[in-house]
This record gives C-alpha cells, structure tokens and sequence, in this order.
C-alpha cells in the first residue's frame, strides 16, 4: 500500500474521482504489435478489482490516455468505467471536460501516472500519484507512489489506499467475507 502520510490522507479523504493513464499505469508500458499492426496489451486482475471497488464506493473512475486503443475500450467496457478519454494529446481539454460532466473541481479528483505527458493533470489535481516505476521528473509533483510497478497491481494499490483513507476499505473487505 502507498505510504498513508498525514497529507496523503488529508488529500485522499475528499476524493471523488480518480483518473488512471493507461500505458505505464494500467498496463506495464510495453506495446506489442503483430506483423499486421494489431496491438496487445495486458492488464492486472487487481487492478480492475481495485477500480471496481472505488466505483462500488462512490468514487468516479476515469481513463485519460495519450494513445487510442480498442483493447482499452473494451476493458474499461467490462469494467464499467464509462469515462474513457483516449488519443488525448491535449489531456487538460479531457480533463476539463470530464471536470464539467461530473460536476466536480480539481480539488475532488486524484490522478495516477507514470511520465512527463502526465504532469499537465497531476499539477491541476489534490492528489497526485506516480507508480514505482514513474519517470524520476513526475516524482517531485507527487503526493504517493506506489510500491508496485505499473500493470503489476500498482492501481489497485492506488484504490485500497484512497479507499483506506476515506475509512472504506475495511466495509469494502467485510462485504467479501460476509458473502
């Protein structure tokens, strides 16, 4: 879990939303393409475990990627995250948008990255966090860091420690074994 500083829980209890990067973040960074250009990517079942229990919480999930992928659509599809932003070059006009749709401030939202084209949102955030293997620039915007790496739980790592934070993780825990 992400070290749980008095300002990192002074930040997180407020959070309403939480937008992810997805290349670095939510997978591990690495494209692979097949001679006919198809792309492949993976994802940690924690991590879509983690975004479902912040949904499940009340807390909005959000994607804003630089790169356009079908195989993101359809995993966030399955996942149930309906904010989905991708071929974002521009990620603040997304991030204002999304912004506008949820009716919330800069103030309610979290963001997790990896590398410099993350740094727009993380400096407009209360909560920015970069996973392990974060380029070194993004660290000093930084309020977390993961332990693990991205697309190795390092998300799902994200929601256990907001959720912690804001007093839910245990509820969302005691559901499971309450089952």
């Amino acid at each position: 879990m992400i070290e749980l500083t008095d300002d990192f829980q002074q930040r997180a209890k407020d959070i309403r939303c939480v937008i992810f990067d997805v290349d670095g973040v939510l997978s591990d960074g690495k494209l692979f393409f097949d001679l006919n250009g198809q792309e492949y990517k993976s994802f940690h079942a924690q991590d879509g475990q983690g975004l479902k229990l912040l949904q499940q919480n009340g807390i909005d999930v959000a994607i804003i990627s630089g790169r356009s992928s079908s195989i993101v659509d359809r995993r966030m599809k399955s996942l149930g995250i309906s904010h989905v932003y991708q071929g974002q070059e521009n990620k603040v006009a997304a991030f204002d948008d999304l912004l506008t749709k949820l009716g919330l401030n800069g103030d309610q939202v979290a963001h997790v990255g990896d590398d410099l084209p993350d740094l727009a949102l993380m400096t407009r955030v209360r909560l920015a966090i970069a996973v392990n293997d974060a380029n070194p620039s993004v660290l000093e915007f930084c309020q977390g860091q993961t332990t693990r790496q991205g697309g190795q739980g390092a998300a799902r790592e994200v929601c256990d420690s907001i959720l912690a934070a804001q007093g839910k993780l245990d509820m969302a825990v005691k559901l499971f074994t309450d089952a």
